[in-house]
């Protein structure tokens, strides 16, 4: 570049170099002159055999737009990039305002549901109030009417109308100031049992303490114990006198029974003590056994938490020393008396070692001199009309005969 802007300048400054050399007079200039002309011809020949450098177009084509499309490029990907954040900002936004709605609207739905069930409670309330106070006005005016004093009188006053099942009615004795219900057979030996215990399965717990035994336990179909407190107002009711059945199932399914002419429990200052009046069946008799150590009969009631067993301070029973005989045999409750032969009230054994005496037992009740494994027991009360005394008495071929004897004897 710099050897083409000299040559130029020489081709511009010979000529007048020149001009001035022909008009010059002293010779002495002239030939200064000249030699400055022959100077500045070499250099302007050696410039021309000199090749200046070229430009390369490609090349200049090639980096004018490589610059332009890489600006370009960051330009597109900085518009791309404040795009992209832009839609992300929006969607954000949106999502936002979208979970907001949303949970505005939840809470709106949770608010009406609370104000409807708060409307819902107040109407269940106030309908609860007004059937309690319909059921209260109801009873204040209209007792519940019983069926009976006992299931032998509802079988007396209402099979004469239609034959009635065996079943729960409502019984209310005599001086009594309330009714309850009560499981009646009326189909076993001429019916009118009321049933005031039942074991079937072993599926309800016998171990109860005074007051359950007092006041009762269990399902009426299935297995219960009626109450002492119920038995007592049946059996205690003027001018009657009730006979007692006892149904035992064995094992194997032998069938035997026990029962009892006349029976009745004091009231509870004297602790539900049983009476006992002649005996008949194919058990034995192990209220009364076959001492008067094991006669059951006139025998308090006696539980693991009110004890009238007759312990006192211990007693032996079969070798063994006893302080409760409740403890003894499970917990349970029954007319003891340091013992005695029976207990149809006994519950499944947690610990045989602790308990040795069976699940249920009536010890009169034996095959080759062994007591008999009972399964199931039934007791029952009807009550007896005539105080005559009676042989035997056989409905049915499924029915047992019974032959009562004197008190104190076993069969």
């Amino acid at each position: 570049m710099i050897e083409f802007l000299l040559s130029t300048l020489l081709l511009s400054v010979l000529p007048l170099l020149q001009t001035s050399a022909s008009n010059s007079v002293d010779h002495g200039e002239n030939n200064s002159t000249l030699k400055q002309l022959e100077i500045l011809r070499e250099i302007h020949s050696a410039n021309a055999k000199v090749e200046l450098p070229t430009r390369d177009a490609s090349l200049e084509k090639c980096m004018m737009p490589c610059e332009v499309t890489e600006k370009l490029m960051k330009e597109e990907k900085r518009s791309l990039c404040r795009n992209l954040q832009h839609s992300l900002s929006s969607y954000t936004r949106s999502t936002r305002k979208l979970i907001r709605d949303m949970m505005d609207e939840h809470q709106r739905s949770l608010e009406f549901l609370s104000t409807q069930v708060r409307e819902l409670m107040n109407k269940v309330q106030s309908l609860s109030t007004e059937v309690l106070r319909s059921n209260a006005e109801m009873s204040s005016l209209k007792p519940v009417p019983s069926h009976g004093r006992d299931c032998s009188d509802i079988k007396e006053t209402m099979d004469t109308v239609a034959k009635i099942p065996s079943g729960i009615y409502i019984i209310q004795p005599e001086d009594t100031d309330y009714a309850f219900e009560a499981f009646c057979e009326m189909d076993y030996m001429g019916g009118g049992w009321t049933v005031i215990q039942r074991r079937t399965d072993g599926l309800t717990d016998f171990k109860r303490t005074w007051t359950e035994y007092t006041d009762g336990f269990g399902h009426l179909p299935g297995e219960h114990w009626l109450g002492l407190a119920k038995l007592y107002s049946i059996v205690s009711q003027e001018n009657t006198h009730f006979q007692l059945h006892i149904a035992l199932v064995s094992q194997d399914d032998t069938t035997s029974y026990a029962s009892y002419d006349d029976f009745w429990i004091d009231d509870e200052t004297k602790f539900f003590a049983i009476h006992l009046g002649r005996y008949a069946g194919s058990a034995g008799d192990a209220f009364r056994g076959y001492s008067q150590e094991q006669n059951q009969d006139t025998a308090p009631f006696s539980t693991s938490d009110v004890d009238n067993d007759g312990c006192s301070p211990t007693c032996t029973f079969e070798g063994q020393a006893a302080e409760s005989c409740s403890v003894r045999q499970n917990n349970t409750g029954w007319w003891f008396n340091q013992c005695g032969l029976s207990n149809l009230n006994g519950s499944p054994l947690d610990d045989v070692d602790l308990f040795p005496q069976p699940y249920l037992h009536w010890d009169t009740w034996t095959r080759n001199g062994v007591p008999v494994k009972i399964k199931a027991v039934t007791m029952k009360v009807k009550r007896v009309y005539s105080t005559k005394r009676p042989l035997t008495q056989v409905t049915s071929k499924d029915e047992p005969e019974e032959t009562f004897v004197s008190s104190g004897s076993v069969q």
